[in-house]
């Protein structure tokens, strides 16, 4: 069944109107017709299903049939810190950071990140929110994760006081693994998650030491260096393992 994203304003009683780049894929893409069967997301986890009653060139509508019980959100919450990376290597990790299911995705501005223009940066917003929500209709998420503004790497540390668990992937270390801190945690306590991943040219150790006096694992992945648009995936994947329903639970 397809997934729609609309706004709580587009949702009165039991009508709901779709608006926007979705009312193309649904005419001209997925040909959907009047009568069809579809889910819509009212952008704050509530879930319904609908019937489409008309499509026209500007927007479809449909009826509400019922509300869905459906959550498919990770019981722990994972926030991505990450360093800002050239190119359009943040598209990637945004894409694959939804699918995974971590809740937030910040860009930190640390030491060694190269910005020839800061503005230009936000300017990518717009875009990264989109390739969030495209990624959340196709993983079937419940909730669409929040992306943030990038942030100086100071400001990261006032977020960092409410995490049960902060883990900073870092090529210098090698006595302190995943495995080690997964199993030295009580799981059931664990609700929020920060990982904090460096950019292409890795973080400061003077980074490193102030993250450290704010209780951060500092920790290795494994014996292989990972590319910054690499490991904030692998961590998130084995955290959400290890803690989260990646995997299934049973």
């Amino acid at each position: 069944m397809h997934k729609f994203f609309i706004s709580k304003q587009n949702i009165n009683g039991d009508s709901a109107i779709i608006e926007g780049e979705d009312v193309k894929h649904i005419y001209k893409v997925l040909r959907l017709e009047e009568g069809t069967q579809i889910s819509i997301n009212n952008c704050d986890g509530v879930e319904y299903l609908a019937e489409i009653i008309d499509i026209n060139k500007k927007e479809v509508k449909a009826r509400i049939l019922s509300e869905l019980q459906t959550n498919n959100e990770s019981p722990i919450d994972v926030y991505l810190f990450q360093g800002l990376p050239k190119s359009q290597k943040m598209d990637l990790i945004v894409q694959k950071s939804t699918e995974l299911g971590v809740k937030e995705i910040t860009p930190v501005i640390t030491e060694r990140v190269v910005v020839k223009n800061e503005i230009g940066e936000f300017k990518k917003m717009d875009r990264w929110i989109r390739i969030a929500l495209e990624a959340c209709k196709q993983s079937k998420r419940t909730m669409i994760p929040k992306v943030n503004e990038p942030i100086e790497f100071y400001h990261l540390l006032d977020l960092l006081e409410n995490m049960d668990l902060i883990l900073v992937p870092y090529e210098n270390e090698d006595g302190n693994g995943l495995k080690k801190v997964c199993s030295n945690v009580n799981k059931g306590s664990i609700k929020k998650v920060a990982i904090i991943i460096g950019p292409e040219g890795g973080f400061e150790e003077s980074e490193i030491d102030v993250l450290k006096k704010y209780n951060a694992e500092i920790i290795t992945l494994g014996p292989r260096i990972l590319r910054t648009e690499t490991a904030g995936f692998v961590c998130a994947s084995l955290i959400m393992y290890e803690l989260g329903d990646l995997g299934g639970l049973y």
